[in-house]
Order: C-alpha cells, then structure tokens, then sequence
C-alpha cells in the first residue's frame, strides 16, 4: 500500500470454529527468522502465500497508520473456508520477523522476492506441496512479479490490486487525486522526478507535510522502487497469473490492471465492482467513506475477491 493512505492498531479477531487452528511457522531471513501464520484445511489443498503490501503492514494486512481489522487474515480464513490453504507473512524487519533484518529500512523489492523464495522452500517442505501460489497485494504485487522471474517452486501469480506502471506514475496519481495536496503538489511532484531518477531529495528541504513520505531514511527504497516496471515483468512470467483489481480503489485504478493484462495476454484478469485498495465494500464515489473503511475494523471484506482466488488456484 501506498504510504499515502495512511494506514490503526491491529486488531485481532476469534477464529471460527470451523477453520483450522492457525499455526506459527518460520522460513530463512538473511539475519534471523521470518515468521508467518499457516492456514491448512486439507493436505492436499492448493496452498497460496500471501505478500504484504508496503510500509508498516503485518501479515494480518494491519498498518498502525491507519488499516485495522485485518483484511489478509480475513482473505486467508475465507480461502480456508473455501478449501484453499494460505501462509501469511511478516516481513524482514518487522513484526514477528523483526530478526531477519535489522534496519528495516535497507530493504529493498530484491530482498523481499528473496525472502519469497525462501517462504516456498519452507512451506514445500513443511507442507509436502508441489509448488506454492505467491498473491502480492498492493506493493506486494511488484515483489510477486520479481520472486516469479525465477519460478521454481511456484504454482503461479495473483496479483491484488497491483500497479501496471512504475510506482512514481502511481504516486503522481494520487498525489492529483487528493485536492488536499494542493499546497505542497509541486513539491511533492519534484521530489518524485528527483527519486525516479535516482537523486535523493534532502528531507529539510521538503515542506513538512510530505516530509514523513520522502524521509531521509526512506529514499533508498524509493529509488529502487521507482526503478521497476510492473508491465516488463509481468510480460516475462511464464507462469499462470490472475490479476484482481477492485474498482472502487483509490490507490491503483483499473487502468493498471488492464495495463497488466495487455503486458501478458495470457493471464485472467477479474474487476471486482465495489471494491475498494483494502479489498473492502464501498457503496459510492466518497473519497473520505472509501478512506474510512481502512480503518474500520468491523468490516469485512468482500467475498468477491477470495471467491475470484479460489476459484483460480483451485482449477
């Protein structure tokens, strides 16, 4: 996720009865443990890992700036439901694999594709699978798209609500959509043409509403981020893809997923109506009620989109 959209504490919720109890596995980091939570109805259930999106996001889709009531922890309980098993990660440096890595801020989307890679031989073995479905959400969908470059182990890709252009694109965007930008909207932009073409942009020199944004101690990621083009490596993946983009979404829009699909015409590629960047319900064009549902834990989310995934994996 975007770190525009501010993301409230985690909240946890009881499993029912009818899932599998929620078991805590472990895989390789590069400094000490990466920890996830393993979802199994059956052994022989096809088995997806789930990719975080980007800032602050634990395995349960929590952000402490702003998503609460878990939206990946509700997508893996409805793909249990459904007879689909899942893996839901922390990522290196944070969380409970806050070992793996210890200044998280030297991250970068190589790292976390590595730390895919590690996550299937894990589960493989643990599991007994064949190959595992890596889903990226968000930000996550990028690191799919680079772990899939090297597809061993992999069964295939889901992407959920994943960009087709290169995140400063997408930052532009909504950097525009939001008329409270309006003030610091030519500096925002700069600071975007400055990182996309791999200058850093000191933080005292920023007006001090996107001063968090563009950290000093984030620019490093940015910069590399920035320097990736979805709609190049999606076109090199081999292997089956399904695209998933809610049309309600305020962070990617339905152009980036149609943008995908023109880069590999070979993958299915689902529009969820009403669905907004957290894969929650959202019954009209309210910015501000689309916003709201980030951080309302009650919500569920929309079973569309666990239905559009199981019914992927499972064919």
């Amino acid at each position: 996720m975007s770190a525009l959209i501010a993301l409230v504490a985690m909240v946890a919720a009881p499993t029912p009865a009818s899932l599998p109890a929620p078991v805590e596995i472990t895989a390789p980091g590069p400094e000490g443990a990466l920890a996830g939570t393993l979802l199994d109805p059956d052994s022989k259930a096809p088995l997806v890992l789930i990719v975080p999106g980007s800032g602050p996001t634990d395995r349960d889709g929590n952000n402490p700036m702003g998503v609460a009531g878990g939206p990946y922890r509700q997508l893996a309980e409805a793909l249990a439901a459904d007879g689909v098993a899942s893996v839901r990660i922390d990522k290196r440096g944070m969380f409970g694999s806050k070992a793996a890595l210890a200044d998280v801020n030297a991250s970068t989307t190589a790292g976390y594709a590595d730390d895919v890679h590690a996550w299937v031989s894990a589960v493989l073995k643990r599991t007994g699978r064949r190959c595992v479905w890596v889903l990226g959400h968000s930000e996550g969908a990028l690191v799919a798209l680079q772990a899939a470059q090297s597809p061993a182990g992999l069964c295939g890709v889901i992407l959920l609500s994943g960009g087709g252009r290169p995140i400063g694109a997408v930052l532009r965007d909504q950097l525009r959509a939001n008329p409270a930008n309006a003030p610091i909207l030519d500096a925002a932009l700069a600071a975007v043409d400055a990182l996309e073409a791999g200058r850093r942009v000191p933080e005292a020199t920023l007006p001090v509403p996107i001063r968090p944004l563009f950290a000093d101690k984030l620019q490093s990621y940015w910069i590399d981020l920035m320097s990736h083009d979805p709609a190049k490596l999606i076109a090199a993946v081999k292997l089956p893809i399904l695209i998933v983009q809610g049309e309600r979404d305020l962070q990617v829009s339905v152009q980036d997923a149609r943008l995908l699909k023109a880069a590999q015409p070979a993958a299915v590629l689902v529009l969820v109506p009403d669905v907004n960047h957290v894969l929650r319900p959202v019954a009209s064009d309210d910015r501000a009620a689309n916003i709201a549902t980030y951080r309302d834990a009650t919500l569920a989310i929309d079973p569309k989109v666990p239905a559009a995934v199981a019914g992927f994996v499972k064919k």
